[in-house]
């Protein structure tokens, strides 16, 4: 394992490395091997789904749509006017009233589409997760690089002071000289 990873956790956290949380770690390991955090977590995630998951996404994306109501609003108002006129015009109709068929059906639709619905939330919950894991990690990067930035500052800062120092100290000579040579220069 790459050593700067252990003096960058004692640096900036004040902590060993094996004392942090595994979070913690993968962002301190990113932080010293100057990798960037900020990936695509969703892409990721949506190249590993399996035919089953990117099909229960699409039901519930469908089924919770403007599109699903209107069109099933549509196809229900079609099945009680279609039977309502058959039953009407030649005393006959493939699905007569109470709508035995049609109750069925929508049960049967149901039935399947509110689990394959529950499976397209718990997954979004489990993206949830790891979304917050990445926003956590990106966080975390960025507190050090702060962090890494004000120490650079404070060592720019106290460069600075010790150069002003020192050429406060060069003119504090200066100045003497020219006191001794004015003194020298008013007895003579």
């Amino acid at each position: 394992m790459n050593p700067d990873i252990y003096a960058v956790a004692k640096r900036l956290l004040h902590r060993e490395f094996e004392s942090l949380s595994p979070a913690e770690q993968n962002v301190i390991r990113r932080f010293a091997e100057r990798l960037h955090v900020s990936r695509n977590a969703h892409e990721e995630r949506q190249a590993q789904l399996t035919f089953g998951q990117r099909l229960a996404d699409s039901v519930a994306a469908f089924g919770g749509s403007w599109t699903f109501i209107v069109s099933f609003a549509i196809v229900l108002c079609l099945w009680v006017a279609l039977n309502s006129f058959l039953l009407i015009r030649w005393k006959s109709s493939f699905d007569p009233y109470p709508y035995i068929l049609l109750n069925l059906v929508l049960s049967m639709l149901a039935a399947i589409q509110a689990p394959v619905i529950l499976m397209s939330q718990n997954r979004q919950a489990a993206n949830d997760r790891v979304d917050a894991e990445h926003d956590y990690e990106v966080n975390l990067k960025a507190e050090l690089e702060i962090m890494s930035l004000h120490e650079k500052i404070d060592i720019l800062r106290e460069k600075q002071w010790a150069d002003l120092l020192a050429t406060q100290q060069e003119q504090i000579e200066i100045l003497h000289k020219l006191i001794e040579s004015t003194r020298t220069g008013n007895q003579g």
